[in-house]
């Protein structure tokens, strides 16, 4: 959805990510090792998410 500039929908599939992995960690279902991991991914996908925003009201702007 990010390549396709999808942004707010993104963002909701970010949100729902972000409580499957804090449904994980709170379970304990998951080790230290994937949770680092789990949390950059979830990380990168936010971040991604911002940026796009970002472009998309800047271009609308103009």
């Amino acid at each position: 959805m990010l390549h396709a500039d999808i942004v707010i929908p993104a963002y909701d599939y970010v949100l729902k990510c972000s409580h499957a992995f804090n449904m994980l960690d709170a379970r304990k279902s998951i080790g230290v090792a994937q949770r680092t991991r789990y949390i950059g991914r979830v990380r990168g996908l936010a971040k991604g998410c911002a940026e796009s925003y970002l472009r998309l009201i800047e271009g609308s702007d103009n």
